[in-house]
């Protein structure tokens, strides 16, 4: 019975109650989603607080600016190399498996297009990187947006550095304040079964079963492609700079689990920023590389979009060339930057690019409505893996993490 009180068995057991419930009482649906909407929203009120502090603690305790100018930059071509092989893995997989080819489309359900299609006409790419610089902070906070935190972060980190023993004051405040905020997450993570609960339940009661048997071949492609990208693509890198994937991957279970049925990477966020600070990668290198990675390292949603793209094509026997396939790598390597903190991101990502496409007709996004929710897990997933395994690339790149503590935290070595 001790087993019970360990917190990744409590998700465990959410989880399979959770798929049993939507199962056998569909109707717990609604109620559902708001058990699940409740837990991540008490992980989203202490989101833009512990982020904000984090960067200014990693910062001013980095004892040199041009230090995080080299971090950010590794970063930034970091994601760049890695989200470019993600989007290459998914476009060969889904011309090898075809998972559109001789699914018939038959009355799709136009309407429930609508709200993505107007999302979607509404997302201006031109003014994606001005839109970084926040008109009023307060709101930014409001509403969660990481990027303009961030962007605030760094320069009220400079400001802070400039000011000598008033700086420090500041500091030594901002440390007692995120040892606070991270207490609350504690706290909140005691909820954690009952959020994985009510998703669970609300993915099954909602969408059923009978979207996984329609369009099956393409979830499983989906999280083929997935799987490949994360034990033969990041096992590589892992493996060049010297740390074991799996060890990593077997440290941070509970945050996996959870957000196998939070189907939110959001939800684990600030827990992995402690975790890889307690592993030993230095505040600044977590403090950068995190809130980065959530807005332009999004491997998972990258997949999906490039996979979806071909699905609809060989739904249409549309024959793409292979320059219309290098155009749709251009394209979605801009556009897959714009999915972070919008709602629904990957498919109003996804109904943008066609829409620059002028290729494959809107009309098919209908087919993916259904099952959307079943990928959702693995994009979260694979999002979340990709950006804690870029952070110890990083760290290690930049000789900044204790390498003894670390194998002894999550390696299990003495």
């Amino acid at each position: 019975m001790k087993y019970l009180k360990v917190l990744y068995v409590q998700v465990i057991i959410g989880i399979l109650a959770g798929v049993l419930t939507g199962w056998l009482f569909p109707a717990f649906s609604p109620t559902a989603k708001m058990i699940s909407d409740a837990f991540i929203n008490m992980i989203k009120m202490v989101i833009t607080p512990v982020i904000f502090l984090t960067i200014v603690l990693g910062i001013t305790g980095a004892g040199s600016l041009k230090k995080v100018g080299r971090v950010g930059g590794k970063g930034l071509i970091y994601f760049e190399v890695v989200t470019s092989f993600a989007l290459i893995i998914g476009l060969i997989v889904a011309n090898v498996l075809k998972p559109g080819a001789g699914l018939a489309v038959r009355q799709l359900p136009l309407e429930s297009l609508n709200k993505y299609t107007d999302a979607a006409k509404e997302m201006n790419w031109g003014e994606f990187f001005s839109h970084i610089i926040p008109s009023n902070i307060m709101e930014a906070f409001a509403k969660g947006d990481l990027l303009q935190i961030l962007f605030f972060g760094v320069l009220f980190s400079i400001a802070v550095s400039r000011m000598g023993t008033g700086g420090a004051k500041i500091v030594s405040m901002f440390e007692s304040l995120n040892k606070a905020f991270f207490n609350v997450i504690h706290i909140v993570m005691k909820f954690s079964p009952v959020g994985a609960f009510g998703g669970m339940a609300y993915t099954i009661g909602k969408f059923g079963f009978g979207s996984l048997a329609l369009l099956g071949k393409l979830l499983v492609a989906y999280y083929v492609t997935s799987l490949l990208f994360i034990f033969v693509v990041l096992n590589l890198i892992g493996k060049y700079y010297g740390f074991s994937v799996w060890k990593l991957l077997g440290y941070i279970k509970e945050e996996l689990l959870i957000v196998l049925g939070a189907s939110s990477s959001e939800a684990v966020l600030p827990n992995i920023m402690e975790k890889l600070e307690a592993a030993g990668c230095e505040r600044s290198v977590v403090g950068l590389i995190i809130p980065t990675g959530y807005s332009f390292n999004l491997d998972g949603t990258t997949i999906y979009l490039s996979m979806a793209t071909i699905f609809l094509a060989q739904v249409f026997n549309i024959d793409l060339s292979l320059t219309q396939e290098l155009t749709i790598i251009g394209i979605l390597l801009i556009t897959s930057k714009g999915a972070a903190g919008v709602t629904g991101s990957g498919f109003i990502v996804l109904t943008s690019t066609l829409t620059i496409l002028k290729v494959i007709p809107l009309e098919g996004l209908a087919l993916l409505i259904g099952v959307d929710r079943f990928m959702s897990e693995g994009r979260a997933l694979t999002n979340m893996i990709g950006n804690t395994i870029a952070t110890v690339v990083i760290a290690k790149s930049e000789k900044a993490i204790d390498m003894v503590k670390y194998r002894k935290v999550v390696e299990g070595r003495k």
